[in-house]
C-alpha cells in the first residue's frame, strides 16, 4: 500500500543557474589562455575543481593533486585557498542576475548557484502575447519602458526539454494532457516556454557581459528546477516538461518519471545522515558507504523510486525512520514531498547583509594547543576580513557596494582607507564549532562521524575598529575570546584528534542607516549633512542700508511695484518646482522682516484654537478644560 503523493503547488516559475565550473572559470576570466589548457583549483593536497579540458583528460573534482598530476603531467594547478576572488566574482553575477527581477527574489547558494523566482515577469509578459502570431513575440523586461527587452517564438521552447519531445507548442501540448488538474498543462507549457527564453536571455547576457557561463534548469520549484538543470551540462538549459500531475490513464507525469532515476542522496534537502538512514530501512542493514578521504560517498544503489514504492513508504513512516534528538517534527513529511518533487519553499528575497559569516578549515590532524592557538588565529583573520568585506560600506553608500573583483587585498586595502568606511550590521556572538574524531575500535577501524560541538560567546566591540590593522586584531580575539572557549569545549590538555574547525560570526543587528534596511537614522550622517540640507531654509539676518522710502506705522518699508514684482517672480515657489507651494517663506520685503511683523500667511489659527466667548488663543488640546472654566457659575 502506498500514500497518496502531496499537493503539488505549480504556479511559479523559477529558475536555477549553475555557474559552469566557477572556481577555474574566474582564473580563466583574469587569463583567457587558460581556457584552452587543462586547469585544476587546488585547496590543501585536494583538486576542489578544474576545467572542462581537464576533465577531458581524466582529472575530476576531490582528486588527490598527486594523483592529477600523474593523469595528466601538464596540468596547471593554481592555488585556491584565498577564496577572495571567487567571493567577488559570485557576488557581481549574483548582482548582475537580481538585477533583472522585479520581485527581488533572487537566491545566492554557495558561490556558484542563484535561484530566481520570476513569476511576476511571467505573468506581465503573457498578458501581451498575441496568440494569433506567437512566433513574433516580445518578452519585456521593463514595466516602465517597453522598448526594454527582446524578441522571441514563444511556440517553442529555448534550449533542451526532459524529456526529449519536439520543441513545438503543438507537439509539445499533445504528448501532455488535458487533464483537469489545478493548472491546466497548456497553460503551464506557454508559462514554461517564456521561462525558457528570458533563461537563454540571462545566460547570454551573463556570458557577454561579465564573461561567465552557466549552466540553467526551468520549472515551477527549487528541487525541480535545479536537479533538471544538470541533464545537460556544460553550457546548456532544460526545462521539465508537463504533465507535472498524474494524468488518468496511467498516474505517471514527468515529475515522478524524473525523479525516480536519481539517487536517494543526490536529492538537495536530503543530506548524508538522512539519506544513510533511508538506505539502511530500504535495504534492511547497514549501508556501506566509502572510507575515502571525502566523507559523504555511498555505495549503495538506492533510488527515489526504491524509496517512493516501498510499501508503508509515507511521511509517517519516514518520521519514525528519521526520527532522533532535535529532529523537527514534520521532517518526515518534507522529504516526503521531495521524494514526490514536490517543494514549496520560496525562492528567498535578497538580503542587504548576511544572517551570518562562517569560515572553517578540515585537518587530517589537529592535537595540540599551540597547533589550535596558530589555527585559530588564522581562521579569526580570515574572518575579520569577510566581515569588512560583507558588513561595510563607504560613508557615502545608501546600499552596500561590494569591492571591485580585482582587489585581492580587500582587508590591506580597507585598512589604509578605514576613514572612508562603516558598518551596515554588527553580529553580535561568536561560535566556535569543533569536530573531533571518534577514537579507535577494538579491531582497529574508526566509526564515522559528522557531528560538531560547539560554544558561543560576545563579539568584542574591538573587531569593529577600523584604527587597527587586521593581523593585531585577529591576534587579540583569538587570546581573549576563542581560546577561552575552545577549553571550554575540550578542558583536556591534548588527545582531540580534531578533524575541523569553524567560526561563525551569527546574530547581526543593522546598524543606524538611511537605507530601508537600517536600524533606525543615522544621527551622525545626519549632523554632518544638515548644513547643505538646511541652506535651502536658513535665514540670514543682513544689514540693510538706510533708505528715503517711507515706511508705515509698523516700520515696515513700502517697496516701489516694480521692484516688488520683480522679487516675487524671482523668488516665488512656482519657480521652484522641486518645492510645494508652502515650501518657500512669503517675501514682504528685501531679505528682511522685522521681528514684530508676522508674515501674511500666518495667523493666530497657527498657534492654535480661539475661544468663541473670551477670544483667548490657545493648543486644541487645553480647549474643552478652558470651556468648563466658562460654565462653572459666577
Amino acid at each position: 500500500m502506498h500514500n497518496a503523493p502531496p499537493k503539488r503547488q505549480d504556479n511559479r516559475i523559477i529558475i536555477h543557474f549553475d555557474y559552469d565550473c566557477f572556481y577555474a572559470a574566474v582564473f580563466e576570466r583574469e587569463d583567457p589562455q587558460l581556457k584552452s589548457l587543462p586547469l585544476a583549483v587546488q585547496q590543501k593536497q585536494i583538486i576542489v575543481t578544474c576545467n572542462y579540458e581537464a576533465r577531458r583528460r581524466g582529472l575530476y573534482k576531490l582528486q588527490l593533486v598527486r594523483e592529477a598530476r600523474k593523469k595528466c603531467p601538464d596540468v596547471i594547478i593554481v592555488l585556491g585557498e584565498d577564496l577572495t576572488r571567487f567571493r567577488n566574482a559570485s557576488k557581481d553575477n549574483y548582482n548582475f542576475l537580481r538585477g533583472y527581477t522585479w520581485s527581488n527574489k533572487a537566491e545566492r547558494l554557495g558561490f556558484d548557484e542563484v535561484f530566481m523566482d520570476v513569476t511576476d515577469l511571467i505573468d506581465y509578459n503573457i498578458e501581451f502575447l498575441n496568440h494569433h502570431d506567437l512566433t513574433a513575440s516580445f518578452f519585456h523586461l521593463d514595466r516602465n519602458d517597453p522598448t526594454i527587452g527582446f524578441s522571441f517564438d514563444v511556440s517553442q521552447f529555448s534550449g533542451h526539454t526532459y524529456p526529449r519531445y519536439p520543441t513545438s507548442a503543438i507537439a509539445s501540448s499533445s504528448q501532455a494532457t488535458n487533464s483537469s488538474s489545478e493548472h491546466d498543462s497548456s497553460d503551464l507549457s506557454l508559462r514554461l516556454r517564456l521561462g525558457s527564453h528570458l533563461a537563454q536571455h540571462l545566460r547570454h547576457q551573463l556570458e557577454e557581459q561579465k564573461g561567465y557561463t552557466s549552466t540553467v534548469g526551468i520549472s515551477t520549484n527549487k528541487l525541480i528546477s535545479k536537479l533538471v538543470g544538470n541533464v545537460d551540462k556544460p553550457k546548456g538549459q532544460t526545462t521539465l516538461l508537463p504533465p507535472y500531475i498524474g494524468v488518468p490513464e496511467t498516474g505517471q507525469n514527468n515529475v515522478v518519471t524524473f525523479i525516480d532515476d536519481h539517487d536517494i542522496g543526490k536529492i538537495p534537502g536530503i543530506g548524508f545522515k538522512i539519506a544513510q538512514k533511508i538506505r539502511n530501512h530500504v535495504l534492511g542493514r547497514p549501508a556501506a558507504f566509502s572510507a575515502g578521504l571525502v566523507y559523504g560517498g555511498t555505495k549503495e544503489n538506492v533510488k527515489v523510486r526504491d524509496v517512493r514504492m516501498l510499501d508503508g513508504m509515507g511521511p509517517e513512516l519516514l518520521s519514525k525512520i528519521l526520527a532522533g534528538p532535535g529532529v523537527p517534527r514534520d521532517l518526515g513529511e518534507k522529504v516526503w514531498g521531495l521524494v514526490n518533487g514536490v517543494d514549496d519553499s520560496e525562492v528567498a528575497k535578497a538580503k542587504e547583509v548576511p544572517q551570518q559569516i562562517s569560515i572553517e578549515d578540515s585537518y587530517i590532524r589537529l592535537d595540540e594547543l599551540d597547533q589550535v592557538r596558530g589555527e585559530l588565529k588564522m581562521l579569526a583573520t580570515s574572518l575579520i576580513k569577510r566581515m569588512r568585506l560583507d558588513l561595510t560600506a563607504t560613508l557615502d553608500e545608501d546600499s552596500i557596494e561590494p569591492p571591485s573583483d580585482q582587489d585581492e587585498n580587500v582587508g590591506a586595502n580597507l585598512d589604509q582607507n578605514h576613514a572612508a568606511r562603516k558598518w551596515l550590521a554588527h553580529p553580535k556572538a561568536i561560535r566556535l564549532s569543533t569536530r573531533p574524531r571518534p577514537p579507535l575500535n577494538p579491531d582497529g577501524t574508526r566509526s564515522r562521524t559528522f557531528t560538531r560541538i560547539s560554544k558561543s560567546g560576545g563579539m568584542p566591540t574591538f573587531v569593529f575598529s577600523f584604527a587597527h590593522e587586521i593581523g593585531d586584531l585577529a591576534d587579540r580575539l583569538a587570546e581573549e575570546v576563542l581560546v577561552p572557549l575552545f577549553r571550554k569545549l575540550h578542558p583536556e590538555k591534548s588527545g582531540w584528534n580534531l578533524s575541523l574547525v569553524n567560526l561563525c560570526a551569527t546574530n547581526m543587528s543593522l546598524t543606524a542607516s538611511e537605507g530601508k534596511g537600517g536600524a533606525g537614522r543615522d544621527i551622525g550622517r545626519m549632523f554632518k549633512t544638515q548644513e547643505d540640507v538646511l541652506k535651502d531654509w536658513r535665514v540670514e539676518d543682513v544689514d540693510m542700508a538706510p533708505s528715503d522710502d517711507d515706511a508705515d506705522e509698523n516700520g515696515v518699508r513700502h517697496q516701489d511695484a516694480e521692484h516688488l514684482d520683480d522679487v516675487e517672480m524671482r523668488d516665488s515657489p512656482s519657480t521652484h518646482p522641486q518645492y510645494g507651494s508652502e515650501d518657500l517663506g512669503t517675501f514682504t520685503q528685501d531679505s528682511y522682516q522685522d521681528d514684530e511683523v508676522w508674515d501674511s500667511e500666518h495667523s493666530d489659527q497657527d498657534l492654535g484654537e480661539s475661544c468663541a466667548v473670551c477670544g483667548a488663543v490657545m493648543p486644541p488640546f487645553a480647549m474643552p478644560a478652558h470651556a468648563r472654566f466658562h460654565s462653572l457659575p459666577e
